[in-house]
Order: C-alpha cells, then structure tokens, then sequence
C-alpha cells in the first residue's frame, strides 16, 4: 500500500505537468504565415478591404510570435486560428475585386461585339 501511494505521490504530479502544458503551435503560425504571403501575393494591399483584414492579421501573428517567446502557446494558438481567418478573408476580398474587374471587362467586350455584330447585319 506505502508502495503505491509513493506511486501516486510521484507519479501525480508528473503526469498534471505533462497535460498542463500546451505545444508549440508551429503548424498554425505557418498556416497562417502562408495565408498572408497569399494575400499579399493576390494584392491584398491594394484593396481598401483586404487591406483591412491582411493589417489586422499581420498584427495578430506579431501578436502571436510575442505569446509564443513569453511561453503563452494557448494564446498564441488563438491569435494564429484569428490571423489565419483573418488573411483568408483578405484573399477574398482581393479575388473578389480581381473577378469583379473580369466581369465587367467580360461584359465591355460582349457589348462591343454585340455592337460589331449589329453594324454587320448579323444580330437584329
């Protein structure tokens, strides 16, 4: 009985110190990180909107990257889950922009074929 209560006495605390800590969020920061680099890639910075989102998401692995030296990984891991969410949301504010600027060159040049089409003769 002494036995396993030295056991437990030992053991306890170990196994509390093993669950009480919290890793490293590695892959996050380089999801995150890839994230930005692909909005930045997209022209995130210049589109008023993305903009927006990429600033606050570069803030937030600064953020991240300060929780992670100060020991804070939990933190950090939350900050990186925001900073990814928030660089994606800047991609498609800035792919957005992209395919509204092809739509609308999309209908320019219908109009213009239509119109080329009409001098022609062929559409009524």
């Amino acid at each position: 009985m002494n036995k396993s209560i030295f056991s437990l006495v030992i053991v306890a605390p170990l196994v509390w110190a093993c669950g009480a800590s919290f890793p490293p969020p590695t892959q996050r920061m380089a999801d995150a990180q890839s994230a930005e680099r692909s909005a930045i890639e997209l022209g995130a910075n210049n589109e008023p909107g993305a903009q927006l989102s990429l600033r606050l998401a570069q803030e937030q692995i600064a953020q991240a990257k300060k929780a992670m030296n100060d020991g804070d990984n939990q933190r950090a891991e939350s900050l990186l889950i925001r900073a990814r969410a928030d660089a994606e949301l800047a991609v498609v504010q800035a792919r957005e922009k992209g395919a509204k600027t092809e739509v609308q060159k999309a209908v320019d040049d219908s109009a213009a074929q239509k119109a080329t089409n009409v001098g022609q003769g062929a559409v009524k």
